[in-house]
């Protein structure tokens, strides 16, 4: 994977989680953002919020968390997004996202184009690509050099195949969990095989650099240069899984960054993504030796 540049660009929903508890922050570009800066690299966030307390009171968390907000519009017609998460009795989420919202109205401006540009890294999802104007600026914003990544995120009715195909055929990484491998099994009739089977398919289909499959509290698994890679999980006491995979996706690509192994980068996400896990929300406040501890369990 060949990151010629330590700066980070993640883009789309930014919002918040309105959670039986209490909201919130969330979204899953925000998330990983969050993340990456929190475990020490540098990440910016393009979205857009709607001029109303909601989004001030997010672009106020965001600042104080130390994330660069200058690439976070404000629209003056549509809301700040908010997504009703529900839990069962396991505390696994399920969502239920609003539209029309001021990130499925971001616009192409010079600067996003030029933070693009200058990105090593661009980490995106297919929620976000949702509407057109959004789905156009981030088509044109992924035009460079930079290694691409998408966070796969299925929620009907926002799933629609012909937007995923234009997004996976920018793709240099992609990260979905294994209902979704499935779905996309299914989608191209590809039946009988084994998840190894379907990973090593999926790769060689869509023609990508690498595969990230998150399995929740069974671990993940890893396709890259022809090997695969695959870590258990760690046992925690869950409080709620919201935000638990955009948090293995950070500590994927942080232990990437820092040169680590494969095999190290999916253990350092798995860790990461079961502190999330153990704590409520999608971004609590970090702890890496709380991570350590639980990789050293």
């Amino acid at each position: 994977m060949n990151i010629t540049t330590p700066e980070i660009l993640c883009f789309g929903e930014v919002l918040w989680d309105r959670l039986p508890s209490g909201a919130k922050p969330g979204g899953a570009p925000m998330n990983v953002a969050l993340h990456l800066n929190a475990i020490g690299l540098n990440a910016a966030i393009a979205s857009s919020v709607g001029n109303d307390d909601a989004g001030k009171q997010l672009l106020d968390f965001l600042q104080n968390s130390g994330v660069d907000t200058s690439l976070i519009q404000t629209d003056d017609t549509l809301p700040t997004s908010e997504v009703l998460v529900h839990l069962d009795e396991n505390n696994n989420a399920s969502y239920e996202i609003c539209e029309l919202v001021a990130w499925d109205n971001i616009q192409l401006t010079n600067e996003l184009a030029n933070k693009a540009q200058n990105s090593g890294l661009i980490i995106y999802g297919s929620l976000a690509a949702r509407k057109q104007t959004t789905r156009e600026t981030l088509l044109k914003l992924l035009d460079n050099d930079a290694v691409k990544l998408i966070d796969v995120n299925l929620r009907q009715p926002y799933d629609k195949q012909d937007v995923l195909e234009l997004l996976l055929a920018k793709s240099d990484i992609v990260k979905l969990n294994d209902e979704e491998l499935r779905v996309f099994a299914d989608r191209n009739r590809i039946e009988g095989k084994t998840e190894e089977e379907l990973i090593k398919w999926f790769v060689q289909h869509y023609k990508i650099e690498m595969l990230c499959v998150t399995k929740g509290d069974k671990g993940a698994a890893i396709y890259y240069e022809n090997k695969l890679y695959e870590h258990p999980g760690f046992k925690v006491n869950a409080i709620d899984t919201v935000g638990a995979g955009d948090a293995f996706l950070a500590g994927l690509v942080a232990a990437f960054l820092q040169k680590k192994s494969p095999a190290e980068a999916i253990t350092f996400g798995c860790a990461t993504g079961a502190f999330v896990a153990s704590k409520a929300g999608a971004t609590p406040e970090y702890d890496m030796d709380e991570i350590q501890a639980i990789i050293n369990q």
